[in-house]
């Protein structure tokens, strides 16, 4: 193994950050905590699209403490991310539909917009480490931002790719691993950040404890 990492738990039932995690090495079990209620978590008002992402990353890591010490589970580090395509001043969640699909990507058309992936490291108390018992909670974060330029789409495109069942359960309607990655020109950035766990930024925060 060309690096060493502790186990840890990773708060997400994503299989893109599973994969990436696998891909790392990192020793790892999906936590499959409770989503709340609703598809994405409501924006506050005159919240910035940027603050956004790492209050929501951040509200993940607390419900996995929460539900670690609720079902007894062995304390180990909890890795919550969220992934956000920001457009402008506006966010471009999960679509909803057909139709919410085909908007984003008519939208995303021919213009730059910015994914920001927030990353946080929930270090636990009673987490043992070099022999060091934690005493209290630690929260590490850390986010990425990538900057995505789409070509142009015309109707047909859309029309396919939302046909092809691919945006669904993604934020800004597309995934760059997949049918979407022949829409992108080029990037800025990181392209594990975009598919939802950046490599560079997770293996700096646990590389830190």
């Amino acid at each position: 193994m060309l690096f060493q990492y502790p186990e840890i738990y990773l708060a997400s039932a994503s299989p893109r950050r599973h994969e990436i995690l696998l891909q790392m090495q990192v020793p790892h079990t999906v936590l499959q905590v409770p989503s709340p209620p609703g598809e994405d978590e409501p924006r506050l008002p005159g919240e910035a699209p940027a603050d956004y992402v790492r209050r929501t990353a951040m509200d993940k890591a607390q419900r996995a403490l929460a539900w670690l010490r609720a079902n007894a589970l062995e304390p180990r580090p909890i890795l919550a991310a969220d992934t956000t395509v920001i457009l402008g001043n506006d966010i471009l969640g999960k679509p909803d539909g057909p139709a919410d699909a085909a908007s984003m990507l008519a939208r995303l058309s021919g213009t730059a917009h910015e994914v920001h992936t927030a990353i946080v490291l929930a270090l636990p108390a009673g987490w043992l480490r070099n022999g060091v018992c934690a005493e209290e909670d630690r929260l590490l974060d850390d986010v990425s931002i990538t900057q995505v330029h789409f070509k142009h789409l015309n109707p047909r495109e859309i029309a396919r790719y939302c046909d092809s069942g691919e945006p669904y359960g993604k934020a800004g309607s597309y995934g760059i691993q997949g049918l979407a990655g022949a829409f992108i020109e080029h990037i800025a950035g990181s392209y594990s950040g975009v598919m939802g766990l950046p490599v560079f930024e997770t293996a700096r925060l646990l590389d830190t404890i």
